[in-house]
């Protein structure tokens, strides 16, 4: 697998994905995480591929696999107030939001996340609806750890806030998953 920029080429595909994700979400006790309004919206992905932070999993030319990735200082506004806990570290971080994939491969979901987590220098912040449970194991699965409840502006359902971080790596390349 590899992990390419996405481009407005791409966004048929990508949308697939997504809709895939809601129908695969409900299927498994999410259903209120993007199904009631069909989260994310195609504007908003557009937006993300123009400013270079929406990404793809390629696995044999298709794309099977989608997600949000920037980093920086203090990247994510709803990150700013953590409650019932704290984050690990205050160093900048990269985030993950909108992972989705197709369902045709095993793995993807950890592959991105190694690669979003080498890219943000050993230092990488996600949530999820506290129903997801299927992100919350693979969170733990890839070493998250819980840190507390954060807010969102696009409803008012607390998520819960993950984070891995080690100041530590110096890895340079994706393990083979």
């Amino acid at each position: 697998m590899e992990i390419r920029h996405a481009t407005e080429r791409d966004l048929p595909f990508i949308m697939d994905l997504y809709q895939y994700a809601r129908q695969f979400m409900k299927e498994h006790g999410n259903p209120n995480q993007w199904g009631p309004t069909n989260w994310p919206p195609k504007e908003l992905i557009r937006s993300d591929i123009a400013e270079n932070n929406s990404y793809v999993c390629i696995s044999e030319g298709e794309i099977v696999g989608t997600f949000f990735y920037c980093q920086g200082r203090d990247v994510e506004p709803a990150y700013r107030v953590i409650e019932d806990g704290s984050w690990l570290s205050d160093r900048p971080y990269g985030v993950v939001h909108r992972l989705a994939g197709s369902g045709a491969v095993k793995g993807i979901g950890s592959f991105c996340l190694q690669w979003a987590f080498l890219q943000s220098g050993g230092h990488l912040r996600i949530d999820t609806h506290n129903d997801n449970l299927v992100m919350q194991n693979l969170l733990k699965k890839c070493g998250f750890v819980h840190c507390g409840t954060i807010y969102v502006e696009e409803d008012d359902a607390p998520r819960l806030a993950y984070e891995k971080e080690n100041s530590c790596t110096n890895a340079q390349t994706v393990p083979e998953i």
